[in-house]
């Protein structure tokens, strides 16, 4: 949710940040408009019901001959009341409408356009190059046995799939990798619920333009989690945390769901774009005044392990246009995969500033000048991936050989009983 006083007092600054979206200014004069009736609303009915409260004190008071005539007064005003509660109510929904269409405010620098308008930062490693024609990831993982996604799609249909023996173990190589490495820098492990209620999802950012990813339980009115980020950011709602000994740190396994709607056609083969995978989420809350600091912190964290698994990879600015609504700058790290000849998203760290926390009234209370406690004020909150199912798929690709067999990046070692090279089904050492 958009900081209201921001909207009053820098209209200009939020009419920006709707440009560099893609979004038309005019939501901002909109919802200006809005939250003005709303509040005018909300006078008048507290004006009549004042004194509606003070007149019902003058009639328990008046002479009985003359209470039949305040009686009937008494009713007129009561109607008026009931009137302008509908009124505020009406233009409470209306402001909430107005409201939504304001996406968060993006942080100064960000690149305006939309998907293709990225700004790259940097690239780390070399491109693989190979003297062979090298395989793809599920030639790969059918080779190793690892993969099998015909089974997968007679269980559950298209876009599933089974990740088996060493398929199985390397995702799990993978996770707890991330999940050492994000304990060595102070997160909390965390296993999430993936079914969240409604006001969970719709606080996150998860129900607006993009709604239509989302998996619904109607009879139940719950949603299946495209990210541990849903569950965590809910994990302190209408709470006020405790950031004395700095920010809060959680990294949250979950499996996650996406219906990939509007995907028809894109990344078809193999476990690029799939309905349902693991992921390991780092979320945190922290001050507003460290959110930026934290942000390069999360991104550091994830370049650490990508590098340390041996992957060749870039770190993009994503254009405004791009960022999901509750984002105020997002960063892309993708990957090279040799037989796309091209980087391909395999995590992103979101800076949410606290665009989530208003919308569920997260916050902490910080020390004013003098020492003491003072006046609350909502946490900002950031989240990114550090491990997840589709990284896979440069792993594969990346460390293959000439035999089919994939060498295993050291790192990753200890997780598999000591294994250096994974071999083709049968022909395991």
């Amino acid at each position: 949710m958009i900081d209201l006083a921001l909207l009053r007092d820098e209209p200009e600054l939020v009419r920006k940040s709707q440009a560099a979206r893609g979004n038309a200014p005019e939501t901002v004069d909109a919802a200006i408009e809005a939250d003005r009736s709303r509040r005018a609303a909300l006078a008048a009915f507290e004006d009549l019901r004042a004194e509606q409260n003070a007149f019902g004190k003058r009639v328990a008071a008046a002479p009985k001959e003359d209470k039949p005539a305040l009686v009937a007064q008494a009713k007129d005003l009561a109607e008026r009341v009931k009137q302008a509660n509908q009124a505020a109510n009406e233009a409470t929904e209306a402001a909430t409408a107005a409201l939504s269409r304001i996406e968060n405010v993006v942080i100064e620098g960000v690149p305006a356009g939309g998907e293709a308008d990225f700004v790259e930062i940097r690239r780390v490693g070399e491109i693989p190059t190979f003297d062979f024609t090298p395989r793809d990831h599920l030639e790969l993982g059918e080779l190793l046995g690892a993969i099998d996604m015909e089974r997968g799609a007679k269980v559950s249909g298209a876009r599933f799939y089974f990740l088996r023996g060493i398929g199985a173990r390397l995702e799990l190589a993978l996770m707890n990798l991330a999940l050492d490495t994000a304990m060595q820098h102070g997160f909390i492990p965390m296993i999430t619920p993936t079914l969240v209620r409604p006001e969970i999802m719709q606080g996150t950012g998860f129900l607006g333009e993009h709604a239509d990813e989302v998996y619904r339980l109607e009879a139940d009115d719950l949603y299946l989690v495209g990210t541990s980020e849903v569950a965590l950011a809910g994990y302190h709602k209408d709470e006020i945390v405790d950031l004395s000994r700095g920010a809060l740190r959680y990294a949250g396994w979950s499996t996650c769901y996406r219906r990939e709607a509007g995907s028809h056609g894109k990344d078809t083969r193999g476990i690029i774009r799939v309905h349902q995978f693991n992921k390991l989420e780092m979320f945190v809350y922290t001050s507003v005044q460290e959110a930026e600091a934290e942000h390069e912190r999360l991104l550091a964290l994830q370049e650490q392990l990508l590098t340390s698994l041996g992957l060749s990879y870039r770190v993009i600015d994503t254009a405004a246009g791009d960022l999901g609504s509750s984002a105020a700058r997002k960063y892309d790290v993708e990957a090279w995969v040799p037989t796309q000849d091209a980087f391909r998203e395999l995590t992103s760290t979101s800076n949410c500033t606290t665009f989530q926390a208003r919308r569920l009234d997260v916050r902490h209370r910080p020390l004013a000048e003098d020492g003491k406690p003072g006046k609350t004020q909502h946490v900002a909150t950031l989240n990114g991936t550090i491990a997840t199912t589709r990284w896979i798929v440069a792993l594969l690709e990346t460390h293959q050989q000439a035999d089919g067999s994939v060498r295993v990046p050291e790192v990753l070692r200890p997780y598999l009983g000591g294994l250096e090279v994974i071999r083709p089904e049968g022909e395991q050492a």
